[in-house]
């Protein structure tokens, strides 16, 4: 370089702010005409003072332009084929499985019962 290519240099001093890293067990999608909302979240199920059961919920919302959402598709779907090719296969934990087919049985009870009870309704003459 020349002293004159030297001189139109301009320095610019970057500064990097590192955030806490966030675990997620739960993510939502949506969007506008304009942007995408990425919400990840995460939900603890903890025990109040009371002892009664709750939730602890934490979330970072990531607020991108379709461009960039479309961009952020390709890089990932590039990292899960490259994890997957060194790894395996990612499949569903049994756990989960398990837990998915404990909530099924437990909305199928709801929706026995609200059945029997409009029936049981139904079969009342108010007359």
């Amino acid at each position: 370089m020349t002293k004159d290519e030297d001189a139109k240099i301009t320095q610019v001093n970057l500064r990097i702010k590192d955030n806490d890293q966030f675990y997620a067990n739960e993510t939502t999608i949506n969007f506008g005409p304009l942007e995408f909302v990425l919400d990840f979240r995460c939900a603890t199920h903890v025990q109040d003072a009371s002892n009664l059961r709750a939730i602890t919920m934490n979330h970072n919302v990531i607020i991108l332009t379709p461009f960039h959402a479309k961009s952020f598709a390709d890089v990932l779907n590039k990292a899960v084929k490259d994890y997957e090719d060194k790894f395996g296969e990612i499949k569903k934990p049994t756990e989960l499985k398990k837990a998915e087919d404990m909530i099924k049985k437990e909305q199928k009870k709801i929706e026995t019962k609200e059945k029997n009870a409009k029936k049981e309704d139904n079969d009342m003459y108010y007359g």
